[in-house]
């Protein structure tokens, strides 16, 4: 980070100016100097920098006047106001036009130091916070979702639109299509993104558990209840709370979430206290709720409550040409993951996966690729290198193996599996043996071996 540092000096005082810039480049700063206001704001607007130091008394203008015009081109920049003239007044004035710290001469080199130090790893520190949150909103925001397919261009344009109000959304999908990442970016478009986005799998938990769970419990409440615990509506209380499989709730917990839905109100289990909170309510099933309703298994008046914004997502199969921009998405996500360098994948791998049906969706793909990756020892993922189920019996292994089926002994079996392995890849590499030798595991020299003992054309 100090390599990277880049810091201007103006000070009209040659010996200051050369001792500071001395100091600094010791420290493995990129110091540049400037004699007056001017010329240190002409050297700025050229190259800006990541820390000015100025004098409050120049020739030409005052230290805060150029304090002023840096924080208006390139506000988080970093000034450090030098001043023989020690004042409160002049400080005072220095801290509310933005500077970060100010020196009075004559000072230690080393406070100097310090102060740069300082301001460094508080920069560092930002972004660090910037790129943290960068990664979060590209795992669980908008751009976290991957697809041109007309389907998910309609889900983006409902996401952008209900992401602005506080409306309850219904999520309906296959599981795996991707309903809690949905969940998320609307919650992290929408005005209550600092705020907690609480999440709670309905299926996961026994009627009793998940009362306690949405609503939390007084001591005493039950067996087991030992203290006072605040439910999930409390703790998103300002932000977004998602109920995934809500159509998996049992009857008496849809009565007091109907109550919550209408009043904003309820009391924890064993509790007369009645508490209100501001919740935005986003659910998502893969039931067919009217079905239920049918059964006697849902609340009609629950349901129409829930369903105010319906968003459907549709499966995997439904959207073929989104496939392989989700594959070159993981693919791209687990190499970095990992430290591989994968190209992608083969003609035959594409053709597969484009086949496909995804009885799981997009979880099954992310799953399948996680594995496949984590396997591979060239840089292409081929179709063997899929599941079983994908590659069905289409893979060159299952070809070669029916061609050398009646082949005996083993060992005559074994030499005609290799040969037309390799042949196989080296057809698929159009020849190119190095990408060949890469695909199989084995040194290019040890390649050519193959070739001349296997008696294989070219």
């Amino acid at each position: 980070m100090v390599d990277e540092t880049k810091i201007i000096v103006i000070d009209d005082e040659p010996l200051m100016r050369i001792t500071v810039q001395d100091a600094l480049m010791a420290d493995g700063y990129k110091v540049a100097v400037a004699e007056t206001g001017k010329e240190g704001l002409a050297l700025f607007t050229k190259n800006h920098t990541d820390i000015l130091i100025t004098d409050l008394k120049l020739p030409d203008m005052d230290g805060v006047q150029v304090l002023k015009e840096v924080k208006a081109m390139v506000p988080e920049t970093q000034v450090i106001m030098i001043t023989a003239y020690g004042s409160i007044d002049s400080a005072v004035r220095a801290m509310k036009a933005g500077a970060s710290d100010y020196l009075t001469k004559p000072f230690a080199m080393d406070e100097l130091l310090l102060i740069i130090k300082r301001l460094v790893r508080i920069k560092q520190l930002e972004e660090e916070n910037l790129l943290l949150r960068k990664k979060v909103e590209e795992r669980y925001g908008l751009e976290g979702l991957v697809g041109k397919s007309p389907q998910m261009l309609k889900v983006y344009d409902l996401i952008e639109t209900v992401s602005q109000t506080d409306t309850t959304v219904l999520l309906y999908g296959e599981s795996g299509t991707g309903k809690e990442v949905v969940a998320n970016a609307i919650h992290l478009q929408s005005p209550r993104k600092n705020r907690p986005f609480v999440k709670v799998n309905c299926a996961a938990l026994p009627e009793t558990l998940l009362e306690s769970e949405l609503f939390g419990h007084e001591k005493g409440a039950f067996t087991g209840a030992l203290k006072q615990r605040k439910g999930r509506f409390e703790m998103a209380d300002g932000g977004t709370l998602f109920l995934d499989e809500i159509g998996d709730i049992a009857p008496g917990v849809q009565v007091k979430l109907l109550r919550v839905l209408q009043e904003r109100q309820f009391e924890r289990v064993g509790g007369n206290e009645t508490i209100s909170v501001d919740v935005r309510l986003i659910c998502a099933t893969q039931r067919d709720l009217k079905e239920e309703i049918q059964k006697g298994t849902f609340r009609e008046d629950l349901y129409y409550r829930l369903n105010v914004v319906p968003i459907m997502l549709p499966a995997l199969r439904e959207r073929r040409e989104d496939i392989l921009l989700l594959a070159d998405h993981f693919i791209d996500k687990f190499s970095k993951k990992m430290g591989k360098e994968i190209t992608g994948l083969s003609e035959d791998a594409k053709t597969l996966l484009f086949k496909y049906s995804f009885p799981g969706n997009i979880r099954e793909l992310e799953n399948m690729l996680e594995r496949a990756i984590a396997l591979l020892k060239g840089k292409t993922i081929q179709a063997e290198d899929l599941p079983e189920e994908v590659c069905g019996s289409e893979t060159p292994v299952h070809t070669i193996c029916e061609k050398i089926l009646a082949s005996k002994p083993l060992s005559s079996a074994v030499r005609l599996f290799e040969k037309e392995y390799i042949q196989s890849v080296l057809e698929k590499t159009k020849g190119k043996k190095g990408q060949a030798a890469e695909i199989l595991g084995i040194s290019r020299k040890t390649l050519w071996e193959k070739i001349k003992e296997l008696e294989i054309e070219i």
